[in-house]
């Protein structure tokens, strides 16, 4: 199966198609249409147009001590952004769709930073496990995210099911892909010679 030279016809609903040929000689063309993805657009720009989304969502609200909280253990203050919660449950959405199944450790040390130890050396400086797992519980309630079960273990209480973290749903899949289409001409915009991908 080769690719065919050239534009193969117009472009429907504003995708990109290309054709295929998969004939003996030629006589057989398949189309496909090429969807944008969350691999194509950058964060800066995807996620606050999925953060907007996450507002919509019921399962996803920020809880009463999001007011007040840090976000990790190397910051000073709490965030000053209004809809912080919402950008952030986007960022782990993001994240969860490209790495999973992902765990809440790794999270943790994605969105960390640096501690300033003053004379001493900096050390990782990990971001907030109970922020991430609230966000993945709100995830899960509104069905974007589920578990990856692997295997049983035998303990003194009695069986105990152990995870490989989390991955994303098929509703998950289909919203992050269709914020990520819809953001497309914008990604364009701001970063001219990403339309070739």
């Amino acid at each position: 199966m080769k690719e065919l030279n050239g534009d193969c016809g117009p472009h429907l609903n504003g995708c990109l198609t290309r054709c295929f040929d998969i004939g003996a000689d030629g006589r057989h063309v398949a189309w496909c249409i090429t969807m944008t993805t969350v691999y194509d657009i950058p964060a800066d720009i995807f996620n606050p147009a999925l953060a907007a989304a996450m507002e919509d969502q019921k399962a996803v609200s920020m809880p009463d001590w999001g007011q007040y909280v840090k976000t990790a253990v190397d910051r000073e203050r709490p965030p000053t952004q209004e809809n912080w919660w919402y950008l952030r449950t986007a960022a782990i959405l993001r994240k969860v769709a490209r790495n999973g199944p992902i765990g809440v450790t790794h999270l943790a040390q994605a969105f960390g930073g640096k501690k300033d130890n003053g004379a001493m050396p900096n050390t990782p400086g990990v971001a907030s496990r109970h922020i991430i797992r609230t966000a993945l519980q709100q995830l899960e309630d509104a069905g974007l995210v589920e578990k990856v079960p692997t295997k049983e273990v035998e303990t003194e209480e009695g069986k105990v099911q152990l995870y490989a973290g989390r991955r994303i749903t098929a509703a998950g899949q289909k919203l992050v892909d269709n914020i990520a289409h819809s953001v497309r001409e914008e990604t364009e915009a701001q970063y001219p010679g990403l339309d070739k991908y």
